[in-house]
This record gives structure tokens, sequence and C-alpha cells, in this order.
């Protein structure tokens, strides 16, 4: 909950819910980012003017244009690109800076879809490789509980999960923080010591970056070896674990014990054998495997960082099986690992059309369908269809920054769209000028949340909606997306059939009556128009495959099986077996700390979220900057050996690129690895370094092995202390 109070026409600052306005709900507090919003929106530097470019594409040089040449000029690109190349030649690129139920990529998508269609997407940055293992295990992404249910956990283990600083929500923090005044043992597994760490009183295991996997076979390992499996469990609701639990037509060896106990390859899978990959002590993993076995009930929580790395799809599935392994599906208390949503209240969505176009791409593989659409195919993750019939030759990116800050490598993403050959044609609406407004062809002056009357909800746990009321007007020429898109479709005589004859703000009353009709609770839109945030007083538990475990044979899984797919035949019977096992097993990454290229460069990096930005939104905000100055963490045993010390400027570097910024030396990161805060706004000096502390100057493009997901946090790189003379 987001107060503004406002002065002479202008918001002097803001405030939040306490915990006794809350009454019975959980409150719904305001962090740093957003008690400074303000500023943020509020700020100088706003784009005020329809631009059209000049000059090269990137160089950020634009002239002021009206509103009716911007309108003309993309209605003519849009209808071009469509006759020359076919619908599914235009995209529209993945963005988060508006997730209310408005929002200019939903909005797009339907315009888009009344005119022929467009190429689809599908994954998200955060997320791809626990979405895809939780749905190939489990044929569904709702495998959470009601988060209230770990305060009945006898031990709670967050792996890679931050939420004191990756807010994904205000309930987790809040029912973490009641698990530890109620005396319930936390552990957090993360290669640095986070403030979630600090804020829990947790015990703190580090590990090394893409190496979670390895970890989780060795504690699967000594669960199976001092028999605190739940075999029952297994049998009856699990199929590939032992080879007397196997899809049919797959031969001998190919079990998941099979691959534990080293039936082929020689080498059990013992915490001794996973030291020596991911650099936990061999009587760490022992004690927390037996500790967790043990433990009735216990909640293993996934975040995203593991997965966001090469072959993240494997620690993803590497949880899934612990918690299958200690019977914790299912159970009040447990959790069944994976993406972890539950099934709470319905949230109002604006009204998608079906996509005439059939056919979508990995979302991270964007670039990737610019250089050679043409030639991706399944293997590639096109689906609804062999191959695609066009690159990208026309972006819309609305409200987003993965045109290049959020994108990997960013070198090579600049190159690839500078080529106006390739990709022809790029608008943008935005509120800055981003690197990613830099490469716009035509770039749109969009509003803030405080300049447009929006609905908000809860992005995982909550049981809420919000009110986002209109308390300004944008700066200049400003419009919300809505609108204009309301005049482009008139252009393209498609103006009744996009809005049905309806403003904005008669959408989002349309939109909530029509939720109204089955969350029964909701109080007429007048009165929640007007009372900023509703929250339910009926909210059920949730329990993630009750039903299933009690009777898989009466209540079968989603998934072809009926059970649990520990041995995935999907995968078996695929190309992808040539690269990509068939069951969740640690597989050596690329620019892991094994790799050669370690000698060259010996330290890896990884990024992760800080409580001052959310992805880029709020880096050109200098009160934010004083929360969590741009700087990189290493180790004191690191930084010695290259002669750093604190606060010297250093630079990070490897075959990508190369970011010139402050030393933090620090015991909080292990050895070995060094950690760049996600998000800064990419700002590269003469010789291209970034002096901006955007870690995709030096991330990879390549994209994980199934999900084709997001590995940015899987960098080899090199650290020297800058000598200025």
């Amino acid at each position: 909950m987001l107060r503004t109070h406002i002065k002479d026409g202008k918001i002097i600052r803001m405030s939040t819910q306490n915990a006794g306005e809350a009454g019975e709900a959980v409150p719904l507090v305001a962090c740093p980012k957003g008690l400074k919003s303000h500023e943020t929106f509020q700020s100088p530097e706003r784009i005020t003017r329809p631009m059209r470019r000049v000059g090269e594409r990137g160089e950020g040089s634009f002239v002021p244009i009206s509103w009716e040449e911007a309108i003309d000029t993309i209605a003519g690109e849009w209808v071009r690109i469509r006759d020359t190349y076919g619908p599914g030649s235009r995209y529209v690129n993945y963005a988060t800076g508006m997730s209310g139920v408005l929002s200019g990529c939903d909005m797009v998508r339907r315009l888009l879809a009344l005119d022929g269609g467009y190429l689809g997407r599908y994954n998200s940055y955060s997320s791809a490789c626990i979405t895809q293992m939780s749905n190939l295990m489990y044929g569904t992404t709702i495998s959470g509980n009601s988060p209230e249910s770990w305060l009945d956990s006898s031990l709670i283990i967050l792996w890679g999960h931050n939420p004191a600083e990756s807010r994904f929500d205000c309930s987790s923090m809040y029912y973490l923080e009641k698990a530890k005044e109620k005396g319930i043992p936390i552990v957090v597994v993360d290669p640095r010591r986070s403030a979630t760490v600090e804020r829990l009183s947790a015990q703190w295991i580090p590990i090394r970056p893409a190496t979670d996997a390895a970890m989780l076979d060795a504690m699967a390992y000594v669960i199976y070896s001092e028999g605190l499996h739940d075999k029952v469990f297994l049998d009856r609701c699990c199929i590939g674990f032992d080879g007397e639990h196997m899809p049919e037509g797959i031969e001998a060896g190919e079990s998941y014990l099979s691959y534990l106990l080293g039936e082929r390859d020689g080498i059990a899978k013992t915490p001794q054998w996973a030291e020596e990959i991911c650099g936990v002590p061999e009587e760490t993993i022992k004690e927390l495997a037996v500790r967790y076995a043990k433990a009735k009930p216990a909640a293993l929580i996934q975040g995203l960082g593991a997965q966001r790395h090469a072959y993240g799809e494997q620690s993803a599935r590497g949880g899934i099986l612990l918690a299958c392994m200690t019977g914790n599906v299912g159970v009040w208390g447990g959790w069944a690992c994976g993406n972890g949503f539950y099934k709470g209240h319905e949230n109002p969505v604006f009204p998608k059309l079906k996509n005439p176009f059939p056919m979508s791409i990995p979302v991270f593989c964007w670039t990737d369908a610019i250089l050679r659409g043409e030639e991706m195919g399944a293997i590639d993750g096109i689906r609804g269809g062999d191959k695609l019939n066009s690159g990208i030759k026309m972006i819309i990116n609305l409200a987003g920054n993965c045109l290049i800050n959020q994108h990997s490598d960013i070198n090579r993403t600049a190159e690839i769209l500078r080529d106006t050959k390739k990709c022809e044609f790029i608008l943008c609406s935005d509120l800055f000028m981003t690197s990613s407004a830099r490469f716009a062809d035509i770039l749109l002056p969009g509003v803030s949340p405080f300049e447009q009357n929006n609905i908000s909800m809860p992005w995982q746990y909550g049981d809420f909606l919000g009110f986002a009321k209109k308390i300004a007007e944008g700066p200049g020429e400003c419009r919300f997306e809505y609108d204009w898109l309301c005049e482009l479709a008139q252009k393209l005589e498609l103006g009744e059939a996009f809005s049905e004859g309806r403003s904005a703000d008669e959408w989002l009353e349309h939109i909530y009556e029509d939720l109204r009709t089955r969350e029964g609770e909701l109080p007429p839109y007048a009165d929640f128009s007007k009372g900023g945030i509703y929250s339910y007083k009926t909210n059920e538990r949730f329990v993630a495959f009750e039903k299933e475990c009690l009777d898989p044979k009466k209540n079968p899984f989603p998934t072809p099986s009926g059970k649990i797919e520990i041995f995935s035949k999907e995968v078996y019977i695929t190309k992808y077996k040539d690269f990509f096992p068939p069951i969740p097993r640690y597989v050596e990454p690329p620019e892991g700390a094994s790799d050669v290229l370690a000698e060259k460069y010996p330290l890896q990096l990884i990024g992760w979220h800080t409580i001052r930005r959310v992805h880029s939104i709020h880096d050109n905000n200098p009160a934010l900057e004083k929360i969590e100055p741009r700087r990189v963490w290493i180790n004191p045993n690191d930084a010695q050996k290259r002669e750093i010390n604190e606060g010297d400027t250093v630079i990070i570097r490897n075959d990508r690129g190369a970011i010139r910024i402050k030393a933090h030396v620090t015991d909080k990161v292990m050895e070995g690895v060094t950690a760049l805060s996600q998000g800064a706004w990419y700002k590269p000096n003469e010789d291209g370094e970034d002096e901006g502390g955007c870690i995709n100057t030096i991330t990879s493009l390549r994209p994980t092995a199934y999900a084709r997901g997001n590995p940015q946090h899987t960098n080899l790189v090199e650290i020297e202390k800058m000598q200025f003379t």
C-alpha cells in the first residue's frame, strides 16, 4: 500500500500501511523503493514528447515530432512489415515496467491479434527453468501451499531464495519472520550471505554458483543410503525413481537411483563427491540431508536464483526430487518445491484475443529470432509449428528495458539491433531515456503509475486487490498507451473492435465487475475505486497435491503418466536426450568453476536483486543510491590476491565486455565468487567499458539447455585493480 502526500500539486512524500491497520491480514508494508518512488517518477529527466530517431540506431539521437506524425509512422511500418514478411515478423518484447491490469504489452497484443497476429512468446526472464520443470514433473506450476503453512514446518530451507530483497510479495518475509519467532530453524543456501540470512538469523551455507544440483544429489544419496526416504510415497506417487517404477519401453539403468548409486558411471553421488564440485563441506551436506529427512514436515523453498543458471533446470528438478523422497508433497507444513504458486483468489485480467499466428518462441531467444528466425525449429524451443517463416522485423517495446539493459551480452545485443536490415522497426514507450529507449525508431512518452488509473494485484502470495488512483497529469505530452493505441487502431480500421467503445476507465470497471461474478466478496466498483486496497476476508487454506497424494489413482497428477515424473519419457524420446538428461541430476555447466576457461577468468560472477531497484526501475533515483551503492562484492582472499582494497576502482572483464566499478571487500560472498546487483543502467565510456555497473555487459546469451531460459548468473570473469597514472 502506498499513500501519496501532496502539496501544491506535487507529491512530497509517500507512506504505507502498518501492522495495526492491517488487522488480521498480512500488512501491506512498502519497501524503500515504494516509499521513494515519487522521486523517481517526478524526475525532470522524464521524456515528454514523441520523438523520431535520427542518425544510427542506438546513438540516442532524436528529434521531437507530433503525436499525429508518430501514429502515422507507426501505422505505416505496422502495415508494411505485416504485408512484406507476414504477421509472424511482429513481436512484442518482454516487459514488466507496468504490471497492472491495463498494461501496454497486453493491449498491443490485442490489437495485433485483430490484425492477423504476431510472433508469440512463452517463459519469463525470471523463472523459465523452474516453470518448465514444475510442468515436466508435476504437470502444473501450482505446487505451493498457503504461505502460512510455514508456521507449522519443523525446518525451513531457503534455496537461492532472498525474499528480504527480492520482494515477490508482502507475505513471504512476514511468515518467515513469524516462523523465526516460533523458533523454527531456517537454513539459507546461497553463494552470498544475503539480507534474508541476516534478518532471519538463519544458518548460511555458501555454495558455488551453478552446482546446486550436485549438492541436491548428494543429499538424496544420504537420505537413501540411511534409509530415511519415504519409499511408500515414491512407489505410490512417483515414476522413475528406481528400476521397478519406470515407464514402459525404457532400457535398464536409466532410473534416478541407478544414477545416484553410480551403476553406470561407477561414481556414487556421495557428499564427498559433491564437496569437490559445490564447495560445501561433506559433513554439512550430510547434516542438512538428515535434518531435512527427519524434520516432519519440512519446507525446502526454492527461489529463482539457482535456476537462472546454465542447466538451471536441474536444480529445480533436484528440489522437487528431495521433496518427493521425504514425503513433503501434499502436506501442510511441507513444500513440494517448483514454482510454489498456490490457488488463491482470482485476479482480474485484460481480455485477451486468440492469436491467429500459431507460433511462439522462448522469451529469452528473441535476439536469435532476429538473426536466424527462419532456421529456428523445435530444438530451439519453437512452438506451434516446425519453423518460423520470418525473422523478427518489428519490435514493440512498451514499459520495458529488455531490449538492452536486462538482456544478456549487451555488446552483442546492441550490434544485432543496430542493423536496420535485420529488425527494421522498433517502437518504444518509456518514461526515461534508458539504454533500451535509445534503440527506438519511434520513442513515445509514457505515463507513470501516478498518472493513470489501474488495478494492481498480488504477484505471488496475497489476498487483496488494489486500485491505483490517478493523482497527477503526465508532464508535457505524455500519454497512456491505451489512448494512442485507440488512435492507431482507428488508422488500421480496427477502432471499434479494439476498444469495444470503452475508455480505459470503462475497461477497468468492466473487467472488475466481471470478476465480481466469481469473487462475490468484492465490493461494487464505485466503492472499490475509492478505497485503495481491498483485503479479502474469506481465504481458504491451500495444500498443493493434497488429493493426488492421498489417492493418485482416483486423483492423478496432471502429467502423461498420472504420477510425479522423476524420469521424463518426454525428454527421453526426443532430440533433447542428446544434451539434456531425462532425470534430475547434476550436469557440469559451461562457465562453471571447473571450465577450462577458468584459467583465464577464475571468478564466478552472479547477480542479485537489490533492495534499491525493481529490475532497472529507480536506478536513476539518487535517494535510493544511498541504500545500496554500486559496487562489486569480492571475498577478502580473492581481493588480497589482486591487491584490491575496499573502495578501489576495479575492472570486471571477460571476452564479452568490461565494467568499471568500485570494489566491496566482504566475507559475505564465498571465495571464488563475486557478485554484482542486477538492474543498473548501462553507461559505456569511450573505451566501451560500462561505468553504470550493468551486469549484462558481461553475461551470456547462451540459453539453458531445455527451457531455453535465462542463464544470467553463470559467468566467468576476472577482476583487476585500476591503475591510474
